[in-house]
């Protein structure tokens, strides 16, 4: 058994009696008396075009395994469409179709999905990935991938993570050139870089632009404790152990505006926003700047209760609430009739 999934068993010991599965598509912290305890989330799903992943998937099979895909929370947001897996396997998908970013309707035995900027990718339960949209670049040739247990899309490019811990990338540019990673956990594919959450909680990040990116949203060499990870259109968040929230990058819409967030258990990251689900099932976003606006009110989420996952779209937010059914801020992806959409088991 590989030195990796080692590490990983060792983790999830530590965690099984406090193990909180709030959805997002990475890690979550949770707050135990005087204790932090880092909880896992099983589960596969790239939430958008920049959402991170995280499975834990058994290195002897495909695949992620039947009790990993128990902690999935199946809602994505792209650039102007949003996904949403249900129990049964079947993905539905609304909004902008116009490179047939939504044609998922004959889709089945998925245990994730991920949006893209204009393109959507679906893991089925052998290990396989599916994607449609937008092909420019060679984003959506994930045909031959095998044994993934997570996946997440970007501006134009789509990540996968391997049982052992490595990374494959389809697309084009050097925010694709992530074969030598190792000992990965999480990844999320944001515009033009991708980011990767290790073992030990540091964070590793690569861009088409210079070492620390265009706006330094790939400045995370210093980070330590983190559980989970989010890349934005041109920012980075990162969900530490305690329940905070740190973030780099381009902050002209006020999106890294998140330190003083607390008691937060996932984030999203989306084009000049920022997203964090409180463990009360209550919703933060990051605030915007006073000269800016919340375009189609995709900060307005005061109001969400009872949500278990959150995705950051372009210029929407989406929630994924306890019984099934998903709420978003725009009238323009109407979810109202979404019925059965997976939700974390706790």
């Amino acid at each position: 058994m590989p030195i990796f999934i080692k590490k990983l068993q060792i983790i999830i010991m530590l965690v099984l009696s406090g193990l909180l599965l709030v959805g997002c598509t990475q890690m979550v912290a949770q707050k135990s008396a005087d204790t932090v305890v880092t909880a896992i989330i099983f589960q596969a799903m790239g939430l958008k075009a920049t959402d991170s992943a995280v499975v834990l998937g058994n290195a002897e099979s495909d695949g992620p395994s039947e009790n990993d895909r128990k902690g999935l929370a199946s809602i994505a947001a792209g650039f102007s469409h949003t996904v949403g897996l249900k129990t049964d396997g079947t993905v539905v998908a609304v909004g902008d179709n116009s490179l047939d970013q939504c044609d998922v309707s004959s889709w089945t035995d998925i245990v994730a999905v991920a949006a893209g900027w204009y393109h959507t990718v679906g893991l089925k339960a052998d290990g396989t990935v599916v994607a449609v949209g937008w092909q420019k670049n060679g984003r959506c040739a994930v045909s031959d991938w095998k044994d993934i247990v997570a996946v997440t899309a970007g501006g134009g490019h789509t990540v996968g993570l391997k049982t052992d811990g490595t990374v494959v990338a389809a697309g084009k540019g050097n925010h694709c050139n992530v074969s030598d990673w190792k000992d990965i956990v999480a990844i999320s594919a944001g515009r033009l870089h991708t980011v990767g959450l290790k073992a030990d909680g540091t964070v590793v990040a690569i861009s088409d632009e210079d070492e620390y990116g265009q706006y330094g949203e790939c400045d995370v060499s210093d980070w330590r404790d983190i559980v989970a990870i989010a890349a934005g259109y041109n920012h980075t968040v990162g969900l530490k152990a305690d329940g905070t929230v740190v973030a780099v990058g381009s902050n002209n819409a006020g999106q890294c505006n998140v330190s003083e967030w607390t008691d937060i258990v996932a984030i999203s990251a989306g084009w000049r926003h920022t997203v964090g689900l409180k463990k009360d099932g209550t919703v933060m976003v990051s605030e915007y700047l006073e000269d800016r606006i919340s375009y189609e009110g995709q900060c307005e989420t005061s109001d969400w209760r009872d949500i278990v996952a959150v995705a950051a779209g372009n210029m929407h937010t989406v929630g994924l609430k306890a019984d099934g059914t998903v709420v978003v801020t725009s009238d323009y992806w109407d979810v109202s009739d979404w019925r059965d959409i997976r939700v974390p088991e706790k």
